[in-house]
């Protein structure tokens, strides 16, 4: 008999839109909270519970923390630039969050139609695919599945399966990641992601499929992470200059 699948904590699940909601301005810097009872009522959950939340939301100083009174919000969650984007784990690190993870999958295979394209293989080459859950401070949050060039996937499958970096044991070897092209959309949860994430078959989660080279402009990895919905934001900065995707924290 297979285990029950589990389930994200209830104050992790309010946090997470009370933060969604806050990092898309519903609620500005100065603005108050519902009181506890009527966020209990609108979730469904005890006061112990909403307490929990606001708590979670006081410890990244999103809100005020007096107990019994309406919160009131300090201000949106941090920004990120590439570096932080491009790495998992370094942007984590830089929010004071602890980063985490463990590999599900990793297998070398024949490339398919679109691993070919995105890595300008030859026909018939083999990638590695890396299927891994990643967390934060203990929590799942995102489903990374990422394609690797042999030379490079070589690499990934000799680090220990612990490993909490990919990217910085690829440095080490000397492959570097100097770019990056994002698309953000939304994708519905497997049933990979649905047993790792803790969500539902079908529940709609933030995609970030990403491209990356090095200095030469060689495709070095094809990733695509799919992250549950309250846990992150992307935000764009365009200028005439220069345009930069960043992250940040809205769980």
């Amino acid at each position: 008999m297979s285990e029950p699948r589990p389930r994200t904590a209830l104050y992790l699940k309010v946090a997470a839109d009370l933060r969604a909601a806050i990092a898309a301005g519903e609620y500005g810097s100065g603005a108050k909270l519902p009181t506890e009872d009527e966020l209990g009522r609108r979730y469904g959950v005890s006061r112990g519970t909403v307490r929990q939340a606001l708590g979670s939301l006081r410890a990244d100083g999103l809100v005020t923390s007096r107990r019994g009174t309406r919160r009131v919000v300090l201000g949106a969650p941090r920004l990120h630039g590439f570096g932080e984007l491009r790495s998992f784990t370094r942007w984590a690190r830089s929010l004071g969050e602890e980063p985490g993870g463990r590999v599900v999958a990793l297998d070398r295979a024949a490339a398919d139609e679109e691993e070919t394209e995105r890595l300008r293989l030859e026909p018939g080459a083999f990638v590695y695919r890396v299927l891994r859950l990643r967390t934060l401070s203990g929590a799942p949050v995102m489903v990374e599945r990422t394609s690797y060039p042999e030379r490079i996937g070589e690499l990934v499958a000799g680090t220990p399966l612990d490993t909490i970096s990919h990217s910085e044991q690829l440095e080490l070897h000397g492959v570097l990641f100097a770019d990056a092209q994002h698309t953000i959309d939304l994708a519905r949860a497997d049933e990979h992601d649905a047993e790792l994430l803790g969500c539902e078959v079908g529940e709609a989660l933030l995609r970030e499929r990403r491209l990356s080279t090095d200095p030469a402009g060689s495709p070095v990895e094809w990733s695509q992470d799919r992250y549950l919905p309250g846990t992150v934001a992307f935000t764009v900065r365009s200028s005439t200059a220069t345009s930069a995707l960043g992250r940040r924290l809205s769980r």
